[in-house]
């Protein structure tokens, strides 16, 4: 039997970020299914997984978009409504 899971390379930017108090759980990833693109996932305080439709070109780019997302909606472009 073949082992299916994906393999899935995290980036050292990965990270819980703490913005007025509220936890965030920043998580950037390469991997299925397009190796060599990079995902971003934020988990917010409720446990809801909220991940980009865009894939970037690096790590970076995608740590560049969540802190342009942070400064200009705020935690609101992170809840669950």
């Amino acid at each position: 039997m073949t082992n299916t899971d994906p393999e899935i390379r995290y980036s050292r930017l990965c990270q819980i970020v703490v913005h007025d108090g509220v936890s965030l759980d920043r998580q950037i990833y390469e991997g299925d299914p397009d190796p060599g693109r990079w995902l971003l996932e934020v988990v917010n305080k409720n446990g809801t997984s909220i991940v980009w439709e865009d894939q970037f070109d690096t790590d970076v780019a995608a740590f560049e978009e969540f802190t342009r997302t942070l400064e200009t909606g705020g935690l609101a472009a992170f809840t669950d409504e």
